[in-house]
């Protein structure tokens, strides 16, 4: 049986204030399933420019090669992935996350590929000590078709926080 081509839907769009908060989260998790719907998570280092997500296969210390780790063989079997992006704070009124559904495909060059390096570099000192626009590695590719926010993450309506229970949290 042949497969149908997997075709995206229209990217969802980004308020100014919510991708200011993902500009400044250091820390992602991306989840992944394989063809059989088993999860798995891992945290990324990434950058979102606004309708698309990047996170590089960089050369952190890993047990396999990196076109063999799981969450390249999940997201060749299953291209349907999440983001979740987090804000902790031990007063919970503060907590936060933005969870970003789309569908990953694996970079290798292009000019997509060399801004997403050049944008990674930009934001994680780390990998330009590492000359990772040099080393040129895969990125896996997020087109973000939906989001879906909770708690004290700014969002276009308000600048400063959306709280799923404005009135405080229910009975």
């Amino acid at each position: 049986m042949k497969k149908k081509p997997l075709r995206c839907r229209k990217p969802a769009a980004i308020d100014a204030a919510t991708l200011a908060f993902l500009e400044r989260a250091r820390v992602a998790h991306l989840a992944t399933a394989d063809a059989q719907g088993r999860p798995h998570g891992v945290p990324i280092c990434f950058v979102c420019d606004g309708r698309d997500l990047f996170t590089p296969l960089d050369e952190k210390p890993k047990q396999v090669p990196a076109e063999q780790l799981r969450r390249v063989r999940n997201l060749r079997a299953n291209p349907h992935v999440a983001v979740v992006v987090d804000t902790y704070d031990e007063d919970w009124s503060r907590l936060g996350w933005v969870m970003l559904f789309g569908i990953a495909r694996l970079l290798r060059g292009g000019t997509r590929h060399a801004e997403a390096l050049r944008r990674l570099e930009a934001k994680y000192p780390q990998y330009r000590a590492m000359g990772l626009r040099a080393r040129r590695p895969p990125i896996i590719w997020i087109r973000i078709e939906r989001i879906v926010r909770w708690g004290a993450v700014p969002s276009h309506e308000n600048e400063t926080a959306f709280h799923a229970y404005p009135e405080g949290q229910p009975e």
